[in-house]
């Protein structure tokens, strides 16, 4: 998971950025792909001390790239938000998502999360941020598909995983707007690397608090998948999203939120063995229609 609110206009041009279609694979396939990665990581990693490894050894890696690029340090204030944002979206948001794929399987977790726009939407009207009409539609669609897919026998057995998934699609999307509303970050790579270290920390004492245990030495597949998760899932992954943030439009930079489910869905079955019944295929397909308004809904240009 990650943010769904973006710039309201890029900074260049779609066409000039070289790059724009290697990024945009980045975000569609490797993190389609990490929610399988998470499962397997499971085998050794317990949720919330796999994250928060993860988390602390991806965010040291990228605060040092942006010290030795000559970005400044975040300013006390700008630490206290990444704290707040940390906790949330990677503490709440990618921890219960841990914990819900040790109940369910990859895909259907993937598809879940795909919810996390229209609850954007829905705390936004806290902050004054009034959904389109469009936005609108696909938040009654998308809430319609995911009652269908809590219906199902998957989420049916694992009344624990849906409510991991409400909890961590709330956290993550309240701290999405909190972001770019009353807790913005410290500009460029410093700031998502501060929110990555503050989360990891939220998310070790999580573990230290629940007594988690990780079995070691871990096993072969189980170390390979926490390796893929540090540097394809956090590093490449979010660098490729920055570069789309600064370089596509809202919409395309927010894409990775329909395809995801998908990658994450062929790969479950196709690779990981899941079962996905055809009513949850279904249900999958109305919960992605509803990401797909809400992304497809105008954006009012930026002043100036």
């Amino acid at each position: 998971m990650t943010s769904t609110l973006a710039p309201s206009s890029p900074s260049t041009s779609t066409r000039a950025a070289p790059l724009l279609i290697p990024a945009l694979l980045a975000c569609y396939l490797i993190w389609g792909s990490t929610y399988l990665a998470l499962r397997a990581a499971l085998e050794s990693f317990p949720p919330f001390f796999q994250m928060g490894t993860r988390f602390l050894i991806a965010g040291s890696l990228l605060m040092a790239w942006s010290m030795a690029r000559g970005h400044r340090l975040p300013s006390p204030r700008e630490w206290r938000n990444a704290l707040v944002i940390g906790a949330l979206m990677l503490g709440g948001g990618m921890g219960l998502t841990a914990v819900a794929s040790a109940h369910v399987g990859s895909g259907l977790v993937a598809t879940f999360i795909a919810v996390v726009p229209m609850m954007v939407c829905g705390w936004g009207l806290l902050f004054g941020l009034r959904p389109r009409k469009l936005e609108v539609a696909g938040m009654a669609v998308g809430l319609l598909g995911v009652g269908l897919l809590a219906r199902g026998a998957s989420f049916g057995a694992a009344p624990v995983g849906v409510a991991c998934l409400v909890g961590a699609s709330a956290a993550w999307s309240l701290g999405s707007v909190l972001s770019t509303t009353r807790l913005p970050l410290a500009p460029g790579p410093a700031g998502f690397a501060s929110e990555m270290l503050c989360g990891s920390a939220a998310l070790m004492l999580a573990s230290f608090g629940m007594g988690e245990r990780f079995a070691w030495p871990p096993t072969p597949l189980a170390a390979t998948a926490w390796v893929y998760l540090v540097v394809f899932g956090s590093l490449i992954g979010f660098s490729a999203y920055l570069y789309l943030l600064a370089h596509a439009s809202p919409a395309l930079a927010t894409s990775y939120a329909f395809v995801n489910p998908l990658i994450a869905l062929l790969l479950g079955v196709g690779i990981g063995g899941e079962v996905v019944t055809a009513a949850e295929w279904g249900a999958s397909g109305v919960v992605l229609l509803g990401v797909v308004l809400i992304l497809l809904a105008p954006r009012k240009p930026s002043p100036g």
